[in-house]
């Protein structure tokens, strides 16, 4: 039986879990230190006490870079078998955190289904569910009606939730101002932003988040807090709605550590490179060292069809700056509701991102694999290189679909092969290539 009610409260006083326990072993650090980061709130681990299938992960700028993938069914496509599918996939791929965005049809079953099967942290968008939960329009729902889809959340075992915390009745005055370009860009933003504007009431994840924190508390639920001023367009990047918003973040955070609650923070958005490492740099001075979560950062507004590209070479460069949390972007984004292909293809250019910035920030044991690559390509070895390969299935697929005629070499360059030619002259063999 615990003693504690949440991570950070055991942390705090001393207790090393058996969360912390998990972790550290994956992590390559001792037990001690990751209770040493979470007592300070540099380290979530995001484990509601009713997900009982959890394999616990931890979320840290010093830990490895975690991927988020973003799933759920929508009025146009609510076949929650392929979200299913999509989940299965995910989770074998290597993606430590599954959201359920779902905003079409009965949400619970579906919610529920995931924290009694999913061993990857689970997290919701509360704000998403609460016209679907009551089945009302927006404007007819109360503060109180938000507050209690936040409690059945935590109740069916969610892991983390993102609550839109840091939007205000400021922030609808700057933007009918018609500064930005983009106005705001997030889903859960907007809902919060509607229902403000046709009630004239005060964001109601802000007016009651001292309950909100009881609820989190109550089963250990760690809050992301949403960014619903994130940057939609490079040309919004960094402006005063943006860290204006990041500063009310930052004296959240220390409201959600006075009670013991976890809490990480969500960030940008739309960011042109040259501003992605200064972004993180002022999350972390604003935001006291809590793990940062980031969406992309897309470096180019251009190339729909392809932003999991632009998201995973700004994500590379946030993962190397400080960001602690990847959520992954697919082919489909700005587009349509990813299918199981785009997923997969997004989560794979996330974990390269995520891969190459733990690299570079030195994480223990981040360059091993890439070093077994090196040592199986030097003796032309394909076997070994598919078990070192991020995705095997696609690489052996690929050389297959182009079988070489000379087989130790691929169809690029067959006899002329440099790593062929240079061992054969290191051992002093013939170098035959016509």
């Amino acid at each position: 039986m615990r003693n504690y009610t949440t991570q950070m409260e055991a942390a705090r006083r001393g207790i090393v879990t058996p969360e912390m326990e998990k972790v550290a072993a994956k992590e390559r650090r001792t037990p001690e230190q990751i209770r040493e980061w979470v007592a300070a709130g540099q380290v979530v681990i995001p484990a509601n006490v009713a997900h009982q299938s959890l394999d616990p992960n931890g979320i840290g700028r010093m830990l490895k870079t975690k991927i988020n993938v973003n799933l759920g069914v929508s009025r146009d496509c609510k076949d929650y078998d392929v979200e299913m599918q999509k989940v299965h996939n995910a989770v074998d791929l290597g993606a430590e955190a599954i959201m359920d965005l779902s905003s079409h049809g009965n949400t619970q079953p579906f919610r529920r289904k995931l924290c009694r099967e999913c061993p990857a942290m689970v997290g919701t968008v509360p704000v998403y569910d609460a016209v679907i939960h009551y089945q009302r329009d927006l404007n007819t729902l109360t503060a109180r009606d938000f507050i209690d889809v936040v409690r059945l959340h935590a109740e069916d075992g969610v892991d983390f939730v993102t609550l839109h915390c840091g939007l205000n009745r400021k922030t609808i005055d700057e933007i009918k101002a018609g500064k930005r370009k983009m106005n705001l860009v997030s889903r859960g933003g907007s809902l919060i932003f509607a229902w403000m504007s046709m009630t004239g009431e005060e964001n109601p994840f802000y007016t009651y988040y001292d309950e909100i924190l009881d609820i989190c508390r109550e089963y250990d639920v760690t809050i992301s807090l949403g960014d619903a001023c994130r940057p939609g367009c490079l040309a919004d990047a960094s402006d005063s709605c943006q860290i204006g918003e990041l500063l009310r973040l930052g004296e959240l955070v220390q409201r959600a550590w006075d009670q013991d609650v976890q809490v990480m923070v969500e960030g940008p958005g739309h960011v042109p490179m040259d501003q992605i490492a200064a972004n993180m740099k002022l999350q972390q001075t604003v935001c006291k060292g809590a793990p940062f979560y980031v969406l992309g950062p897309l470096v180019t507004d251009i190339a729909p069809g392809y932003d999991h590209i632009t998201a995973a070479i700004g994500g590379a460069i946030a993962a190397m700056s400080g960001a602690a949390f990847l959520c992954y972007v697919t082919p489909a984004e700005h587009l349509a509701l990813p299918n199981v292909e785009d997923v997969r293809e997004g989560i794979i250019a996330s974990r390269i991102a995520a891969h190459a910035a733990d690299i570079a920030k030195g994480v223990p044991g981040a360059r091993e694999q890439d070093d077994r690559m090196a040592e199986a390509r030097q003796k032309l070895d394909w076997e070994a290189q598919w078990q070192e390969a991020l995705d095997p299935e696609t690489a052996k697929a690929v050389r297959e679909s182009r079988a070489p005629e000379q087989e130790e070499t691929c169809s690029m360059c067959g006899k002329f092969c440099a790593v062929r030619s240079i061992n054969k002259a290191l051992a002093g063999e013939m170098i035959d290539i016509l």
